[in-house]
This record gives structure tokens, C-alpha cells and sequence, in this order.
């Protein structure tokens, strides 16, 4: 009947317009190069069933959300990510955004803290403080979080190689607070295999990288089980230019690595999967990204049931953190950046997201201003409060098209996670440059198309204008720097260096043995031994990573 009436309509009322007024492209895809139809219809859902594809939110396979009753229920965490200069400016910027009814914390780190070094060491020289707070010990982590109650709010933070040791002085901070481990609530990123393929703020090579990986799943399981013990990132692998369908398959290829890496070390997958969190981009092409989400829920549920056969509901469950495309950020008119932030963050929220961050206007320029950071939680705020889009749950369910562009996001990333299986993994695919030159591709293909026009970016290669210099810019001060060098000499004439000394023994006996290393290093910290001085024990046992020349 359907097919009768749309061959129907085709002949006629279609091919009148089109004999007049042909279409703006002969071919439309998504950014993936999904081919996008004229029209949707029931025909393109032919056999599709309802419970095994959908089913009901939080019931697997968890298409329509994780939670029984989503946003009716509670909203997403409004998380804005922040971190800039001394920890004494980004403890004010967290409490100017808890002001503003953010409710979560997000914590940025400057790229030495991020690779391991100190302030004072000479590869920081003119990166401190620059894109993220600078943290050299327990002290600089007690002053980030003074008079912010750690039982009462979420923490993320965006550390990967280091991340045993921001989150043991986490820990230590929380105690210092009086809050007892069990208490503790937030996200270390953790998530060392995007490094290699994206980012690049890895130290050690990938084995004694996953064994630091597996040493957290291991310790918080036990210590402080309300953790995220990984926040598996897509994020970064999109903003180096891949494509949704790359950020889905690649992200939970190296989900699947760290899985199986922590069932290796001899942990039941139940009794640490329940606590896996994601972390992914919400970009432009607004259908394909709500898809995208949905696609993987429902990918990442099927993996864990029936690959792993995880029992607990818990270890089903994809739960993801957004984070508005920093990539799609332009200088040029850069008031156009609140428009994209909207349309990115209000994909995230169709598509079922946990937490969000919305990225600033300014950002294509300089770290975001008060006055930005504001609008960026207020464009979060007016889709939760005003927009009614959180008033029901996956509110596109049942649009042919979404459902289509679900099911083929879906199919389209199996079979990139099929391809990675054959190489032996996730951790072999990193090795060989698979992922990376994926990606590269990817990226090449879209400059491409923005430099011919076939790609449209509004004030970039269309309505252009004459622009003035932007004023106003926030810029970090060096003199922080040397700040900062006095901090750390001030502090190593303080405290007790026997104590240091004699827990860096500690960390490296544990790296040479197989005991988990959480503990010794957790000692090192409270005794204020730097992360520079905890890592280069680590360089020494481990070695450092030295990506292949020829990927």
C-alpha cells in the first residue's frame, strides 16, 4: 500500500517540482558519507522490531536511554569544563560557575601536568598554566578544590597518563575534607589508547600504560566504588578528524581492549564494568549525531551481554559525558560558535546524554572569558528549562530516518570493530597505524571539501564579513610561571624529604613487582612528592613510548 502510494506520488507531485525546480546537490550524505534519502518511510523499517531494537529506556539494549525516566526524572550533569593559570584562579572559576547552577566540575590540567613534568622542568618552559590549571603536588590540588565540599559535588578530570596520581590526590584532598573514599563521586578519563591514536599525552608504553588502567578498575572497585574508573574517549579521535561512524567503532574497540585487559588481570567482569564511563563529541550534522548516540548505547550493550556475557545490568549500560565540537569553533565571526554550541548540545540531549559541556565562543581564539563561560551554561540551562525537549524520553523515536541512520551507524561500526578484531585488537590496530590513518584520511577528506565549497562553513568559505580585531580576550599571565617555580621550591624545602624518598622506593618496587600501585603511589602524594618526581620512577621501570616513524 505504502510502496503504491509513494511510486505514485513520485510519478506525479514529485516529478512536477523536480522538472522545475531541481534539488540544491545530486547526492546528500552525512558527514560519515552515509547516503541521505529524499524521504523516509515505513518501507525502510520493513521487519524491524520494536524490542529488539528499541526496547524501553533502562531496559537493554538501552537505545532510548539508560534511565527509566532520563530527564523527567533528573536532568544531565551541566558540567562546564574549566582549568586555567594557578590553582588559586581555577578554584575561583569553579566557584563562579557553581554559582551560576553548574553542577559539576570539570577540571582541565596544563599540558606538563598532562605529560608528567614539573613546573620547573625545562619541557614546561611556556606551557604552564597555559591550557589547564598547573598541579605539582598535593598542595596545588588542596588549594584547586578549598571550600568546594567533596561529598556534595561530581568531579571530572581530564587526565590520562597520570591519572593514578590526580586521582590519589583527589583521594587525599577528600580525606583531608573528612570525606571517607566510599564518598567520592566523579571521573578520571584514564583512557590511554586515544593518546596513541589521537592526542598524544601519553608517557609509558601500552602495556605498563593498561596495567595503570586496570590497577585504578582494580583499587576503586575496592576503595572508592562510586568512581568512574575510565571515561572512554571518542572526543578527542572526532576533533583529530574522524568521522561519527570512526568515533563510534574506534572508541569502543579500545573499550573492548580495556575490558578484556582487566578480565587478563583476573577481575570479574561485573565487578568492574558497571563503573566504564564514555566520553563523546557532539558535532554540526545534528540527525547523524543523535543517531550516532543511540547507535552506540546499543552497540556497547550488545558487546557487553554477549561478547563478554556481563550478567549485571550495570555492565550494559553506555554511560557518556558530551562535549560540543571544539573543532567546529571558528575565529572568524565567532558569535556564530553560541549557534553551533546550541545545535551540538541539543543533539547531545535528544541523543540521551548523562553530562554535558558546552564549548565557549571564544575558544577558537583564547582560554573563554567569565562573560563566555556563562553564555555556555546558559545555552545548557534554556534547552533543560525552556525548550520542553526534556519533558519526555527520546522524544525522535520512531522517525524513519533516525531509526534508518541508527541502524546504519550501527552496522557501519561493527564492521569497523570486525576489522579491528582481525588484527588482534584494539592495542595491534594502535601499533600498525590503522586507527591513525583512518583518521588522517578522514580529516583530509573534509578540509578538501571545505576548500572546494562542497563543505559549507558559515564565515569561513561563505558570508564572510570584514572583521575587527576581538578585544577582551582572557590571557594567562607568565609571571604565573615563575609563581609556580617558587611553589614547588618553597614546598621542597618544607617537607619531609626522608618520607618522599622513601615512598618513591615504594612506587618503584611495586612497578617492578606486580602489586597495584594505587596504594604506594597514594602514600607518595600525601607526603607532597611531585607527579614529575612519581613519573620519572615510572619512566624508569616502564620506559617511554616512541611512536613508530613510519605510521
Amino acid at each position: 500500500m505504502i510502496k503504491e502510494a509513494r511510486e505514485k506520488w513520485e510519478q506525479g507531485t514529485l516529478a512536477k517540482t523536480l522538472n522545475r525546480f531541481p534539488e540544491r546537490q545530486a547526492e546528500f550524505t552525512t558527514d560519515s558519507g552515509i547516503p541521505i534519502r529524499r524521504l523516509y518511510t515505513p518501507e525502510d523499517l520493513e521487519g524491524w522490531d520494536y524490542l529488539n531494537e528499541l526496547g524501553f529506556p533502562g531496559e537493554y539494549p538501552y537505545t532510548r536511554g539508560v534511565q527509566p525516566t532520563m530527564y523527567r526524572g533528573r536532568l544531565w550533569t551541566m558540567r562546564q569544563y574549566a582549568g586555567f593559570g594557578t590553582a588559586q584562579e581555577t578554584n575561583e572559576r569553579f566557584r563562579f560557575l557553581l554559582e551560576q547552577g553548574q553542577t559539576g566540575l570539570s577540571v582541565a590540567f596544563d599540558l606538563p601536568t598532562q605529560i608528567g613534568y614539573d613546573s620547573d622542568h625545562q619541557l614546561a618552559e611556556g606551557e604552564v598554566g597555559r591550557v589547564g590549571v598547573a598541579i605539582d603536588s598535593l598542595e596545588d590540588m588542596e588549594v584547586v578544590f578549598d571550600g568546594i565540599p567533596l561529598d556534595k559535588v561530581s568531579t571530572s578530570m581530564t587526565i590520562n597518563a597520570p591519572a593514578a596520581i590526580l586521582l590519589a590526590m583527589y583521594q587525599a584532598v577528600g580525606e583531608k575534607q573528612g570525606v571517607e573514599p566510599s564518598k567520592l563521586k566523579g571521573t578520571v578519563q584514564n583512557d590511554i589508547l586515544k593518546e596513541y591514536v589521537a592526542r598524544g599525552t601519553y608517557i609509558f608504553p601500552p602495556e605498563p600504560s593498561m596495567r595503570l588502567v586496570t590497577d585504578i578498575f582494580e583499587y576503586c572497585s575496592k576503595t572508592i566504588p562510586s568512581w568512574n574508573t575510565i571515561s572512554i574517549s571518542g572526543y578527542h579521535i572526532r576533533e583529530a578528524g574522524s568521522t561519527a561512524v570512526q568515533e563510534v567503532a574506534f572508541t569502543l574497540a579500545n573499550g573492548i581492549a580495556y575490558v578484556q585487559a582487566a578480565i587478563d588481570k583476573g577481575l570479574d567482569v561485573d565487578e568492574f564494568a558497571g563503573r566504564l564511563s564514555f566520553f563523546f563529541n557532539s558535532h554540526v550534522n545534528f540527525f547523524e549525531e543523535i543517531a550516532k548516540f543511540r547507535a552506540a548505547r546499543r552497540l556497547w550493550a550488545r558487546i557487553m551481554k554477549e561478547r563478554f556475557k556481563a550478567k549485571n545490568p550495570r555492565s550494559h549500560r553506555l554511560r557518556f559525558h558530551t562535549q560540543t565540537a571544539g573543532s567546529s569553533l571558528t575565529a572568524q565571526q565567532p558569535d556564530n560558535n553560541i549557534i553551533r554550541t546550541t545545535l551540538q548540545a541539543l543533539a547531545a540531549v535528544l541523543g540521551g546524554t548523562q553530562s554535558l559541556h558546552t564549548n565557549s565562543r571564544d575558544e577558537a581564539l583564547a582560554l573563554p572569558t567569565e562573560e563566555s563561560v556563562r553564555i555556555a551554561l546558559r545555552t545548557q540551562q534554556i534547552i533543560a528549562y525552556e525548550s520542553g525537549v526534556a519533558d519526555t524520553i527520546d522524544p525522535l523515536a520512531g522517525s524513519y530516518f533516525i531509526e534508518k541512520l541508527t541502524d546504519e551507524i550501527e552496522a557501519r561500526a561493527m564492521e569497523y570493530i570486525e576489522k579491528i578484531d582481525d588484527m588482534g585488537g584494539a592495542v595491534k590496530a594502535i601499533e600498525n597505524g590503522f586507527m591513525q590513518r583512518e583518521i588522517q584520511e578522514s580529516a583530509y577528506r573534509y578540509q578538501k571539501a571545505v576548500e572546494s565549497k562542497q563543505k559549507m562553513v558559515v564565515g569561513v568559505n561563505c558570508f564572510q564579513v570584514e572583521e575587527e580585531q576581538p578585544k577582551n580576550l582572557l590571557r594567562v599571565n607568565p609571571a604565573i610561571a615563575e609563581a609556580q617555580k617558587e611553589r614547588l621550591r618553597s614546598l621542597r624545602a618544607r617537607r619531609d624529604e626522608r618520607a618522599v624518598a622513601s615512598a618513591l622506593k615504594g612506587i618503584e618496587a611495586a612497578a617492578k613487582g606486580e602489586d597495584n600501585l594505587i596504594p604506594p603511589i597514594l602514600e607518595a602524594v600525601k607526603a607532597y612528592a611531585t607527579i614529575g618526581e612519581i613519573c620519572d620512577v615510572l619512566r624508569d621501570v616502564f620506559g617511554v613510548y616512541r611512536p613508530a616513524q613510519d605510521i
